[in-house]
């Protein structure tokens, strides 16, 4: 494994995105995207409030043993979900998944709309796709703790808390998306390391078009890979600084290691694409983040694209058939 600095550009926030680059190599990190303090810590303090609100909940109804309310962060979340399971999990990522249902959870903050709907983000990304940005639904926020403190509940379980298989983001999203001029953005909220976990890409491996996504075990459909007989090359490591960000191409080759540290590894993942291509989740509320033809489309308050989600929540609830199936059935030669 290299690291990234053989391949990536890391460009100035004063310098225009080299978009040459991005297009050679399928992905460009930007350092210096946020501002640690103005920009991430209001989202740990507000992910800490969410820990509390869910901790006295599932306290109150006998579902963990403890608040854990003495303990830092990272060592209080993996206690919570050790206790609860994999499921707790869903009421701190921002989308729906698995089931949805009348109750599912979801978290719906402004300091995370606040990340979504950044100036400076929507600048680079901008530079990328042009002008007219929907922020598409497909996006999660990735909260991984140490490996070691994770009990049985977890092992081999999704990728919210395990490594992350070789995939390309094109393809874990249905066909209709396939025209789609998709932009990842994938950012820490700490330092990430090869030791905790960080990102890594296969560069150029874009220009090779679609390739064959597997189920990761039999029967399971939503965690994709693919099969290394396919994938051929190795990856490049991309260690990166907080504040700083990744920008991939929606057919770059991509995964995450294990977090084998004894501290958290947190992230977010989101999409951007051109208002009026499909997305790729048409039962999930997308929205028009940046519009230079017609500002007035913008959601500005994060209180109108909560209840975006919350509103899709009851129609999804009310008509599940609405969720069309993945474009991979697992039944493909190279998946057998």
């Amino acid at each position: 494994m290299r690291n990234r600095r053989e391949y990536s550009v890391v460009v100035s926030s004063a310098v225009r995105v080299d978009r040459e680059t991005f297009e050679r190599q399928g992905y460009l990190v930007i350092d210096d995207v946020f501002d640690p303090a103005a920009d991430l810590d209001p989202v740990v303090h507000e992910y800490a409030a969410r820990l509390d609100e869910m901790a006295a909940r599932w306290h109150a109804e006998g579902l963990i043993a403890s608040t854990y309310a003495d303990l830092p962060f990272s060592e209080r979340f993996a206690h919570v979900l050790n206790d609860v399971g994999p499921e707790g999990y869903r009421p701190f990522d921002i989308t729906l998944s698995g089931p949805i249902t009348a109750d599912s959870p979801m978290h719906t903050g402004p300091a995370v709309f606040n990340l979504i709907t950044h100036p400076h983000l929507l600048d680079i990304v901008e530079q990328l796709i042009g002008d007219e940005i929907l922020s598409n639904p497909i996006q999660h926020v990735r909260i991984k703790p140490p490996e070691h403190v994770l009990n049985q509940k977890f092992q081999d379980k999704n990728t919210m808390f395990s490594a992350t298989e070789w995939h390309q983001d094109q393809g874990v999203a249905t066909i209709e998306v396939d025209q789609t001029e998709m932009l990842t953005v994938w950012f820490p909220v700490f330092d990430t390391t090869i030791n905790n976990g960080c990102l890594c890409v296969v560069p150029e491996s874009h220009t090779r078009g679609l390739l064959l996504h597997c189920p990761s075990k039999p029967g399971q459909l939503f965690d994709l890979r693919i099969p290394e007989v396919i994938r051929g090359s190795n990856g490049v490591a991309l260690e990166m600084k907080r504040g700083s960000a990744l920008f991939m191409h929606r057919l770059t080759m991509h995964s995450s290691l294990r977090n084998l540290s004894d501290g958290v590894r947190w992230s977010f993942d989101l999409r951007y694409q051109p208002v009026g291509q499909p997305t790729g989740r048409d039962w999930l509320p997308a929205f028009v983040a940046r519009s230079r033809k017609d500002p007035s489309q913008e959601i500005h308050d994060w209180r109108r694209w909560a209840d975006l989600w919350w509103r899709a929540r009851s129609d999804v609830a009310a008509n599940p058939s609405s969720q069309k199936p993945r474009r991979w059935t697992g039944t493909e030669t190279l998946c057998a």
